[in-house]
């Protein structure tokens, strides 16, 4: 960033103006430190968010991606994906009370800064308990680029495990759009009457994009 007037450099104008001033390509090339020789960081900050399809694509991104971006090395992808988690992490500070999930929106909430935003599907569920408190977070699948492996026996051999009386189950969308497809329906309406086999409630069915979920409970689907 040499070619840049000092006070317009990100480090700088972050120490006027506050971070909350900064760009998303400043904020990116302040996480990357430097660029090679010839080529700054706000370039290579660029690439990386345009490789990502913007901001919230970042977290979708494998270490592998990252350096085959021009300018990434190892370092600098891992300092990015260092960035990525510590902020996915300040969005999942532990509950002092076991959290409740009486609606759609709360476990919408709950799940999309843990689950959503992934360049892989993952399945799991929440596990409560009859006055719909959290008994346990359960990751049972992770998937391909566009595939899961989603069974209504892995989910629901862990509710009656761990004694859970209802189920919300949940999925990541790895393009980033949240709608259910024909498939998430049909998986839906299989886990809701496998819970009914086996006397476990299905409350819902969670699917998470980057930075939207969409509820089957809400679209009247359970």
């Amino acid at each position: 960033m040499k070619n840049i007037v000092p006070d317009d450099r990100p480090r700088e104008k972050l120490g006027r103006h506050g971070v909350g001033a900064l760009g998303d390509n400043e904020l990116v090339a302040l996480v990357i430190g430097h660029g090679p020789q010839r080529v700054g960081a706000l370039a290579v900050a660029n690439a990386v968010l345009g490789a990502a399809g913007g901001v919230q694509g970042l977290p979708r991104l494998h270490h592998a991606q990252l350096e085959r971006i021009s300018g990434v090395g190892r370092a600098q992808a891992a300092r990015i994906l260092a960035a990525v988690e510590l902020g996915r992490r300040t969005l999942t500070a532990p509950e002092h009370e076991r959290p409740r999930f009486l609606t759609p929106d709360d476990a919408g909430a709950f799940l999309l800064p843990r689950f959503g935003a992934h360049s892989v599907e993952r399945f799991g569920a929440l596990l409560l308990d009859t006055k719909y408190r959290l008994v346990g977070t359960r990751l049972l699948s992770v998937g391909s680029l566009d595939a899961s492996l989603a069974h209504p026996r892995e989910l629901f051999r862990e509710a009656l495990l761990t004694s859970a009386a209802v189920v919300v189950a949940f999925h990541n969308h790895p393009s980033g759009d949240p709608t259910p497809s024909q498939d998430d329906v049909l998986l839906t309406r299989r886990l809701k009457l496998a819970g009914e086999l086996v006397g476990v409630a299905l409350l819902d069915h969670v699917v998470l994009g980057d930075s939207r979920y969409c509820s089957m409970r809400q679209m009247g689907l359970i």
